[in-house]
């Protein structure tokens, strides 16, 4: 049986394995952290494309258990909305985009992973890896090796398998804006839950979602022209900083801050335009750290889970690996570089000046944003049994 190494126990590692399990290939998720970085992270949206991707291998219950429904969201100015649509079509048992805590998904997958067999080994950090005559030989931190037929590389942004592959891969580019947010508790908004409130502020670009418990979920993204360091990140004062920024705004947004009582400690932003190399030989790069797209997008994830269930497609149907690599990069590539350009025209649109804070609300009127324009994001589905053959086949 075909051994694969995952580098990653992210969100695509595990899923990635539970592909390869369910098209007969066997996996081993190598986690650079221990299950102590299980809590790490905020909440995110998961779009209902990648639930549906999540659904060809009986997962998207799973999220649901977890999370909440957010079928829709609102574009506002000044805590009145003008613009309202829905996030695609449910799928056909009435699933509709979720919104989870990063970790409660996290580790809601890989003990789902590890309950189908996947083995998964922590401290794990993958340092190096090379080809052989017949696969591939991977070594790390703690100097043990592991040797497969193929390695997949789902170690995010910054990718050691990347730079393996192509070790003059560019380096994901800065998208000047800041991250922050949290969980207020004990305010009663007029809003309805499950609906993802997007708010264009003064001088910052805010969101929030009530969940069904009636606390608020909400994140806030700072314009920041130069790039933080961590240490610079770690000494911003976000609490004063947020208020300060919200100071002249209508809305709940001061509440928000007010009632939260951890502040999510504030991150850059990144996405990579284009991965000019994600495969050589037996190698390969999925998820983030082959095309990682700015949050504003809310596509991160489903593109990763889209990711692991193509590959698993292609190396079920293609015997030859490396085929099988190129084929998936074939499927893959246009989609999530279009999804990294929606991300970073969202991401632009979020800091505007006077002029377009009086014109945007008639812009977004006459564009009518509804699910059939964004058809093409949300709409897509991955047919699990459907052959995948190596050469294209569209056009005839």
């Amino acid at each position: 049986m075909t051994l694969a190494l995952i580098a990653g126990g992210g969100v695509a590692g595990p899923i990635t394995a539970m592909a390869l399990q369910k098209a007969g290939i066997d996996a081993t998720v190598y986690e650079a952290y221990d299950r102590t970085a299980d809590g790490v992270g905020a909440f995110l949206t998961l779009a209902i494309n990648g639930l549906a991707a999540l659904r060809t291998l009986d997962l998207h219950t799973l999220v649901r258990e977890r999370g909440f429904d957010t079928p829709s969201m609102s574009i506002g100015m000044g805590g009145k909305p003008f613009a309202v649509f829905d996030f695609g079509e449910p799928l056909p048992d009435g699933t509709v985009t979720q919104t989870v805590t990063r970790a409660a998904l996290y580790t809601a997958l890989r003990d789902e992973a590890v309950r189908r067999g996947v083995r998964v080994e922590y401290g794990k950090r993958l340092t190096s890896a090379s080809s052989t005559p017949d696969g591939v030989a991977a070594t790390f931190s703690d100097g043990t090796t592991a040797q497969g037929d193929l390695l997949i590389g789902a170690d995010g942004l910054r990718s050691t398998t990347r730079t393996i592959i192509d070790p003059g891969a560019p380096p994901p580019r800065y998208v000047p804006l800041l991250n922050a947010g949290g969980y207020a508790r004990g305010l009663d908004l007029d809003a309805e839950p499950g609906r993802m409130h997007m708010v264009f502020g003064r001088q910052c670009f805010y969101a929030y979602v009530v969940h069904p418990s009636g606390d608020v979920w909400w994140f806030a993204n700072p314009r920041q022209p130069r790039e933080l360091s961590r240490d610079e990140l770690a000494q911003v004062p976000w609490r004063e900083k947020l208020l300060g920024l919200f100071s002249r705004d209508d809305g709940p947004v001061t509440d928000l801050i007010n009632k939260t009582e951890e502040i999510f400690a504030g991150w850059n932003t990144y996405d990579f335009p284009k991965v000019p190399t994600w495969h050589r030989d037996r190698m390969v790069i999925i998820g983030d750290a082959a095309h990682a797209t700015s949050p504003a997008s809310g596509q991160g994830a489903s593109m990763a889970i889209e990711d692991a269930v193509t590959l698993g497609k292609c190396l079920r149907d293609i015997p030859n690996v490396p085929t099988a690599l190129a084929r998936y990069e074939a499927l893959r590539r246009d989609r999530v570089e279009r999804v990294v350009k929606q991300g970073k025209r969202n991401g632009d649109g979020k800091s505007l000046g006077p002029v377009m804070r009086h014109v945007l609300p008639l812009i977004i009127k006459l564009a009518k944003p509804n699910a059939a324009s964004m058809q093409w994001m949300y709409g897509h589905r991955i047919d699990w049994l459907e052959p995948v053959s190596e050469v294209s086949t569209m056009g005839r």
